[in-house]
């Protein structure tokens, strides 16, 4: 019984409901790519069982993944199992790279949330549930590492239903735990399942026997799922409440429902790493997973029109699809993955990019394993491809068919937050640098750059400092680049805190022809994340219509620069309200200057200020240096939010200033003589204290 389906073959004409385009999600070191190796494994795609302590995974093929023990791109795979095809997607736990997280649920149709046994639910986490929440995404639970020492079940169900909000369906009873763990109960069929005869888990029993021990907590448990499945369900629930209990084909039907309407979440239970428990996990993807056709139809605006449209997911529907990943590869160059929501795309096509108003050619289409592939000639509805011979689409962009276009919602991705400078070693390398940066740039949204003209360095910009040392390291590795990196910086930013007025008069004469140029502008503060806004105020041609635009282009450019210590101003409105203009000496570059003259006057009487990142942090700890850390937080500037205990550690929760932060995971090491851990992920930007401004100020001049 169970023994791995060995169909490798990429069967394509299996029926749609047949297929599953689903991601493995969690927080770090949850269990994320083994549980995929060993997806792989079972279902026949790979014949060896991929091991991250050895570095021979099949999903983490990149050298820095594979020394880091780390997932940092999320690869993609197509397999299959008892007849149904999967498409997965294996996505990074870090923090750092929640890019790639955040556009891979944005594809996908469903989603698996691996969590530790002993942890429970984590701070990322919570992030990446929070991330599938905002695109609708079902999800099963796999409570993986059963066989740790600490794990535990219920309470990892009740950090489920706690932090996350969560309605669970638990569908299995452990059998055994920490080490003792063998197998699990599937508590709708009360049949158990255990592993132990088969050294790579390949083939396991199954038995009607239930231990005597676990009878009670089986049909307690098993009530209690019976009783939520019912809820979700009319039909059901009036039978239920008649004392006639439905039958498994009805429960399975009615929890499928609740699956895909987010109204139930499927717990299993197993251990990966010890190769029990994954394959009832697969049956689940099967059961209770939705297919492309059980989602609704994807969604999108019509370009000419902005009224909204929408595309069934079939493949005789008119063709749309949106590309969520650029990858560089050093054999076929540009790969640029498309999931395709309705139609056919083919090879040797064009296709058209309606986010930028283009036609790109297609010039071959692959079927992704991680990082190996196979060429197809046509791709469908439903399916996950990398297209080669796309030039100017980017992540997020829609590419559809030209005679019916759609625009689909693109991804939002979340600002950086720390800068280092970065030079090339060489003049050789100088060229070099430029390129490859901008082919990371490509690939990575979140990665951002950008070139200091005075000191003529580059700054580059990303989520923390792992990930800006990952880039450093491809550029070395990949494009062959040396260069020499600067010491990481904080991302601030300014704002202002009141309302107030300025003016900008530029007036040049020289021999023949001058300059002349005219502003008056008012600066506000908005709502945090509102961005910049620019209101054109001006009445009775005040200002010719021509020289608005170059106005606001000044604005623009000097609040890039701010007005305190240079960082950028955000979240604030500009309104240009009057101004003046002489017949022969106005100019577009006259009130471009007048523009950002007039921002920066005003911008200096509204109560500017310096805005920086906060941190969420959760640092875990033994109990004895509680006193320690709490103490050293406090000289940090640290929020304490909360604490609780999981298990015999204690987790501290803070909000502390990224500036605070540079080299803390050595400081707590030393603290706790190694035993404890910190994570952290951006929250949100708050002003600056004074006595720190004023420092920070006085570095920059």
């Amino acid at each position: 019984m169970g023994a791995p389906n060995t169909q490798v073959t990429l069967n394509r004409d299996i029926a749609l409901e047949k297929v599953r385009n689903f991601g493995i999600i969690a927080h770090i070191d949850a269990g994320k790519t083994t549980t995929t190796e060993r997806i792989l494994f079972y279902t026949g795609r790979s014949y060896k069982i991929g091991d991250i302590d050895e570095g021979n995974t099949q999903m983490d093929w990149m050298e820095q993944e594979k020394e880091r023990g780390i997932t940092i791109v999320s690869a993609a795979t197509t397999t299959f199992w008892k007849g149904f095809r999967f498409n997965i997607i294996d996505t990074p736990g870090h923090v750092d790279f929640t890019a790639e997280v955040e556009r891979s649920l944005r594809v996908l149709d469903g989603g698996i949330t691996v969590l530790d046994a002993e942890e429970g639910v984590q701070s990322q986490s919570e992030t990446v549930w929070h991330q599938a929440d905002k695109y609708l995404v079902p999800r099963l639970c796999f409570v993986n590492k059963m066989d740790k020492v600490g794990a535990d079940f219920r309470a990892t169900i009740k950090s489920i239903e706690d932090r996350l909000g969560a309605r669970c369906a638990v569908m299995v009873v452990p059998i055994g735990r920490e080490n003792e763990f063998k197998g699990t109960i599937d508590l709708l069929s009360r049949q158990a399942f255990i592993w132990g005869s088969d050294e790579l888990g390949a083939t396991f029993e199954t038995t009607d026997v239930i231990p005597e021990d676990l009878k009670e907590e089986v049909e307690k448990s098993r009530r209690d799922l019976v009783e939520r499945i019912s809820e979700t369900d009319d039909a059901l629930i009036s039978k239920y409440l008649e004392g006639v209990e439905p039958t498994l084909e009805e429960l399975k039907i009615a929890l499928r429902k609740a699956v895909i309407a987010y109204k139930l979440v499927p717990i299993y239970a197993g251990s990966s790493l010890r190769n029990k428990g994954v394959q009832p996990l697969l049956d689940a993807v099967v059961d209770y997973l939705p297919s492309p056709i059980d989602v609704p139809p994807v969604k999108g605006t019509d370009p000419k029109t902005e009224e909204p449209i929408e595309r069934k997911r079939v493949s005789n529907e008119h063709f749309s699809g949106l590309a969520f990943k650029i990858q560089i590869d050093p054999h076929v160059g540009k790969l640029t993955y498309v999931r395709i929501y309705s139609g056919t795309l083919s090879s040797g096509s064009y296709s058209y990019n309606s986010s930028k108003g283009i036609s790109e050619r297609v010039g071959r289409l692959l079927l992704m394993h991680a990082n190996q592939r196979e060429e197809i000639k046509e791709a469908y509805a439903g399916e996950i491809v990398a297209v080669v011979g796309f030039k100017d689409t980017i992540t997020g962009d829609t590419i559809c068919d030209q005679e019916h276009p759609i625009i689909l919602e693109k991804i939002s991705f979340p600002d950086p937050v720390i800068s280092l400078a970065i030079e090339p070693k060489t003049k050789n390398d100088q060229e070099k640098m430029g390129y490859a940066l901008q082919r990371l740039a490509e690939e990575d949204p979140t990665f951002k750059i950008k070139s200091n003209q005075e000191t003529n360095q580059t700054i580059i910009w990303g989520m923390g400092e792992l990930h800006l040392e990952i880039l450093v390291d491809r550029m070395k590795r990949e494009f062959k680049v040396e260069a020499n990196v600067g010491a990481p910086q904080v991302a601030y930013k300014e704002t202002v805190k009141k309302e107030a007025e300025g003016e900008g008069k530029y007036i040049r004469q020289s021999g023949g022809r001058g300059q002349y140029g005219h502003a008056l502008v008012r600066i506000a503060p908005k709502a945090k994340g509102e961005g910049f806004e620019f209101i054109d105020a001006i009445k009775g041609g005040a200002i010719p219509r021509e020289f608005i635009g170059p106005i606001e282009k000044g604005v623009k450019e000097s609040l890039e620069n701010g007005v305190i210590a240079g960082y950028p101003m955000v979240d604030v409105s500009v309104t240009l309200y009057d101004g003046s203009f002489h017949e022969v000496d106005s100019s577009e570059i006259a009130f471009k200057i007048a523009g950002s003259m007039a921002v920066q006057a005003a911008a200096k009487k509204a109560e500017p200020v310096i805005l920086e990142p906060i941190m969420k942090t959760e640092i875990t700890t033994p109990d004895e240096f509680m006193g320690d850390i709490m103490g050293d937080l406090g000289s940090k500037r640290a929020q304490i939010v909360g604490t609780q205990q999981r298990g015999v550690s204690t987790v501290i929760v803070a909000e502390i200033p990224l500036a605070e932060l540079s080299g803390y995971a050595t400081t707590l090491r030393s603290m706790s003589k190694g035993r404890a851990t910190f994570y952290m992920e951006p929250s949100h930007y708050a002003e600056v204290p004074r006595n720190i401004a004023e420092k920070i100020i006085a570095k920059k001049v």
